[in-house]
């Protein structure tokens, strides 16, 4: 059976076949040309990069004249396209000033009222650009918010953590470890933010960066995403020869542990998982090896499953993200957007927030949807 991950590249799904223990198959990217080495699922080792192809183009010599020849009337008609546009294009530029307010420091976009995004909500904020400097992004994939409204955007690679006010205006950053990526980031209503890297949760002081320790489990490191519950405790996902859910409750004590969540539910192994809770206690559990959403009620009983392997609405390709709403409606980004779904699985919609691809999602108490676009973050009031 045919399955997906998304290239360590680009980001892009690339399909492969279940791979036997101790056998090493390599696929390309299709997008990025890269040679990877397919995940192991018996090793439990993720796809990596082998070699990275470059197609050297080739080039076809044509003499100058010819060049003029066909150059001087594509001129002169452009010259004329030119003249009898200006008009139009002032015209635009108009328009647009009126519709954005634009920040130099981190691209903070405000847009106007009425802007929509495909007709399911309106954007309220958008902020970010490429790069390095304070309030732009080279690969965010995680984002968080405190109940003051702070936003806390990290970095997949590199350890950087950017904090921004509820305007999206930048305020500081601080550093976890750069050696590992940061496969998961939730912020409790206090202001402390955790991150999960190397297979253990950390937290920290949101304002400052600050280190205030580790949150042990005995069950030793695993840990592989996490999310914040209304109650002020974590659902996290572990995963050590086994996917299991582990529940904390708010001072940081591990209450309740799914064992074998998804694959008991399956009965396919299941070597990465996204988690999200709504305000009853329901747990969602996106298992992306087996392209469906897993739920679980507050006493850790499976309940149902939602999603399959496909291209037709509700079903997933390349699903990276997971996010519960106020209403309890539940949201799964892949390659094709987001897919919205009623508690009970019933797909409802799909949206492309700003165009783009949701690397990581949350939701504030006021059930504004922030989506982190590895170079922006966009926040939406959805159509209720």
């Amino acid at each position: 059976m045919p399955r997906t991950f998304d290239c360590p590249k680009c980001g892009a799904p690339v399909n492969y076949s279940k791979n036997p223990s101790g056998q090493d198959f390599n696929v390309t990217c299709s997008y990025c040309n890269t040679v990877l080495a397919q995940p192991d699922e018996m090793l439990g080792r993720p796809a990596h990069i082998v070699q990275v192809k470059f197609d050297a183009p080739r080039t076809i010599k044509v003499p100058k004249w010819i060049w003029l020849i066909i150059f001087l009337p594509i001129l002169g008609v452009g010259i004329a396209l030119i003249a009898a546009m200006a008009g139009l294009t002032a015209g635009f530029s108009a328009l647009k000033s009126k519709s954005t307010t634009t920040s130099p420091l981190g691209g903070v976009t405000t847009p106007g009222k009425g802007s929509t995004s495909s007709g399911l909500g309106t954007v309220l904020l958008k902020f970010g650009a490429e790069g390095i400097g304070p309030g732009m992004f080279k690969d965010a994939r995680s984002i968080a918010v405190d109940g003051a409204g702070n936003i806390y955007v990290g970095e997949y690679s590199g350890g950087r953590i950017q904090v921004f006010d509820s305007e999206g205006k930048f305020v500081t950053q601080w550093s976890v470890d750069p050696k590992m990526p940061l496969r998961g980031l939730a912020a409790d209503r206090k202001g402390n933010v955790y991150v999960v890297q190397r297979g253990t949760i950390q937290r920290f002081e949101g304002s400052s960066g600050k280190q205030l320790g580790e949150l042990q489990y005995s069950g030793g490191s695993g840990f592989d995403d996490i999310t914040a519950a209304p109650d002020g405790g974590l659902v996290c996902a572990w995963y050590e020869n086994r996917d299991d859910i582990v529940r904390f409750d708010a001072g940081g004590h591990a209450v309740r542990t799914i064992k074998a969540a998804i694959s008991t539910a399956s009965g396919e192994s299941e070597l990465n998982t996204r988690v999200a809770i709504d305000g009853l206690g329901n747990i969602y559990a996106l298992g992306t090896f087996n392209d469906a959403v897993f739920k679980f009620g507050p006493d850790g009983k499976f309940i149902n499953r939602f999603g399959s392997s496909g291209e037709q609405p509700g079903q997933f390709r390349a699903a990276s993200a997971i996010a519960v709403d106020g209403k309890g409606r539940v949201y799964v980004s892949d390659i094709k957007g987001v897919q919205m779904f009623d508690g009970e699985g019933r797909y409802l919609d799909t949206f492309k927030p700003d165009g783009g691809h949701a690397s990581g999602m949350v939701f504030n108490d006021q059930n504004e949807l922030f989506v982190v676009d590895r170079t922006k973050v966009v926040k939406l009031s959805l159509r209720q």
